[in-house]
């Protein structure tokens, strides 16, 4: 019988160098990781505060908490105080003391990605933001930012694209069900100029209009309110944020 448990061996390595004849990484054997700015947390460690240096910096209404929690793959859990619009919110910070690392710039002539994984306990009563948004203490209402959003009294999440608080584009995402995980994600092809938004990662809308489009600095945000007087949770797998630092379209 056959061997198919056959694997392809590249003893030359592989490249994403666009001219690997001149590039300094041209001949190196895995792809050139100065290709891209990645940032992905996996949520294996987790710390915030809301004055002192901290992975992330947080703030919190009511008896709000984010902590990790005991599940396979790493899981950020959210849980809100008891009453309604008691919630915390979080933006990375890098271990700085009391101050927002807004490292994220959308560029037209630059591929950018997003994707995150992550459930609501209550898909009606509660209020989630997550993406990324300029330093806001309240980010659900945020003034620039690449975001998705849902507010409470709704299971509808919409992708959000908003510009010095005077214009927003808006992608309807999903409906979302109780305690039930999904993905979402959006991806700026430089080369098209369009944005894909994508749910379970299907794409289910596009903007092609960048008047929206935030052009200040941005940094990792989520956020959970609750809609009523009763404490909901999120939990949270992972984040990852990308972007091509080349312009090359080739």
């Amino acid at each position: 019988m056959p061997n198919t448990n056959m694997t392809t061996n590249l003893p030359n390595g592989i490249t994403n160098v666009v001219d690997a004849t001149a590039a300094t990484l041209g001949s190196f054997v895995a792809p050139d990781p100065s290709r891209a700015h990645i940032w992905f947390t996996d949520f294996d460690e987790f710390s915030h505060h809301a004055t002192n240096a901290a992975l992330w910096l947080s703030t919190a209404v009511g008896s709000s908490t984010a902590a990790l929690t005991d599940a396979d793959g790493g899981i950020l859990l959210l849980t809100t105080g008891a009453t309604e619009d008691n919630g915390i919110s979080a933006q990375w910070s890098g271990v700085q003391a009391a101050a927002v690392t807004e490292a994220w710039t959308w560029e037209s002539g630059k591929s950018m990605w997003f994707k995150t994984r992550l459930k609501l306990s209550n898909a009606t009563q509660t209020d989630i933001v997550i993406g990324i948004a300029v330093t806001d203490t309240s980010p659900w209402d945020a003034g620039d930012g690449l975001f998705f959003l849902k507010v409470d009294g709704s299971t509808t999440l919409n992708f959000k694209a908003v510009n010095s608080g005077a214009g927003t584009s808006t992608v309807s995402t999903a409906t979302l069900a109780d305690d039930t995980f999904f993905t979402v994600g959006f991806w700026w092809d430089a080369a098209t100029g369009v944005l894909t938004v994508y749910y379970n990662d299907n794409p289910v809308g596009n903007l092609e209009t960048t008047t929206n489009f935030p052009t200040t600095e941005l940094a990792v945000t989520l956020g959970l309110l609750t809609g009523s007087d009763d404490a909901r949770t999120s939990q949270i797998d992972y984040i990852m944020v990308a972007k091509d630092r080349q312009t090359t379209f080739a």
